[in-house]
């Protein structure tokens, strides 16, 4: 079992930047890779940052050159920080990982870019 406590969220304004925290507990040794999810209203959950066990990351073009997935592992968290915000990353953003015993969500946190 894997737990995750997402924070940072928040309300910024278009052009902003901001961060997400993912405090990750439980079985870790057992996580192949990490990433964030976001689910904007009315719209399907959307891949926006990977991060394997080996270090490789991974993003959308939507997202390539503004958002930057990194972990701390002294202190178990996976971090999103999201610079250059537009409008269109307003959304709940789910941070997941993934073991050989299944995919595992946070609650999410809800991110606002306002123009």
């Amino acid at each position: 079992q894997v737990q995750l406590v997402e924070s940072g969220g928040g309300f910024v304004q278009a052009g902003g930047p901001l961060g997400l925290s993912c405090a990750v507990s439980g079985s870790i040794f057992s996580i192949n890779s990490m990433g964030w999810y976001r689910q904007a209203p009315g719209k399907q959950r959307e891949l926006v940052a990977t991060l394997t066990r080996q270090g490789s990351t991974d993003y959308p073009d939507s997202v390539k050159g503004r958002f930057t997935i990194s972990r701390d592992n002294a202190k178990n968290t996976v971090h999103l920080q999201m610079n250059g915000l537009k409008p269109e990353d307003t959304g709940v953003y789910y941070c997941t990982v993934q073991s050989p015993f299944g995919t595992y969500w946070g609650q999410g946190t809800q991110v606002i870019v306002s123009s």
